[in-house]
């Protein structure tokens, strides 16, 4: 499914740092009174192959440590879309086994039918400080400055496909 969770994060004071966890889950329920959004995406999915070291870096205990927390997940508390197409959610996203608020902003497509079926999308941004999930990694560089951002920017782009309910045909 062409979904993505997506993260970037200065370098070296220098460059931003880009990458992608293609393998997402992600549902949206309800009706226009109440709606839930769900998902979650594994983390060994990254789009980070080479060089293996570097993969081999960021899948380890320093940064998403993948082994134990092999996925991370969110849960909508509140979805505001308007007519307009703006989309408001707030949630908890959970990252190496820590639960934090988020709050992201974004656009909404509404439902149109396409070739597979009746599609939807959703578009969502955010900022976070990666030490409130644990990615407290980081070392100083030789004239000064950080190695790595304690600030990620987290993009998410669903392609969300209505699923036909049990009983119909």
């Amino acid at each position: 499914m062409p979904s993505t969770f997506a993260f970037a994060v200065r370098h070296s004071d220098t460059f931003w740092f880009r990458g992608a966890l293609p393998d997402v889950d992600a549902t949206l329920r309800g009706d226009d009174e109440e709606l839930t959004l769900e998902g979650s995406a594994r983390v060994d999915s990254i789009s980070v192959v080479e060089p293996e070291a570097m993969r081999a870096s960021v899948l380890g205990s320093a940064f998403f440590d993948a082994d134990r927390h092999p996925r991370l997940t969110f849960r909508s508390t509140a979805i505001r879309l308007t007519e307009d197409g703006q989309a408001e959610v707030e949630g908890e996203l959970s990252m190496r086994g820590v639960g934090r608020p988020v709050f992201a902003t974004g656009e909404y497509s509404p439902p149109r039918q396409a070739a597979f079926g009746e599609i939807a999308g959703l578009q969502l941004a955010t900022t976070i400080d990666r030490r409130e999930f644990g990615f407290d990694w980081q070392t100083e560089m030789p004239d000064g400055g950080v190695a790595v951002g304690w600030d990620v920017r987290l993009d998410v782009d669903l392609l969300l496909i209505r699923e036909e309910a049990a009983g119909e045909g």
